[in-house]
């Protein structure tokens, strides 16, 4: 009788203490929520804002993070300077509901030789 009382309290046991237990089952891979992409082109357009002409790449990726995209080449100038051109690419609006983000929905930030000369599309099509 006493073994079946000690299994009974085992078992009581062991029932109220997964009783608090919750499993998660869902597509969390990458750990983002369904709204991920949202924050973080309000965020990316509130940062814009705070962009200078004049900095570095690198005060702007302390400032913005990692960019989505990204491109770089060298440019000859009318001189036959070369000139280091990189481009960096930031969500900041919506265009399709397909989950990934693409350069449309993304703001270029655009440097000359590691200094930023301009953001946007009107910067990017010059350069």
């Amino acid at each position: 009788m006493k073994l079946k009382l000690i299994a009974a309290a085992l078992i009581g046991a062991t029932s109220l203490g997964l009783s608090g237990c919750v499993i998660s089952v869902g597509d969390h891979e990458s750990g983002k929520s369904a709204d991920y992409w949202q924050v973080q082109q309000d965020k990316n357009r509130d940062l814009l804002s705070k962009l200078s002409m004049g900095m570095s790449s690198d005060q702007v990726t302390t400032l913005m993070g990692t960019a989505d995209f990204s491109e770089a080449y060298t440019k000859s100038t009318q001189n036959n300077a070369e000139q280091s051109i990189k481009v960096l690419f930031y969500r900041t609006q919506w265009a399709e509901g397909n989950g990934k983000t693409t350069k449309d929905e993304c703001t270029p930030i655009v440097f000359r030789d590691d200094v930023l000369v301009g953001w946007g599309d009107t910067a990017y099509r010059q350069h």
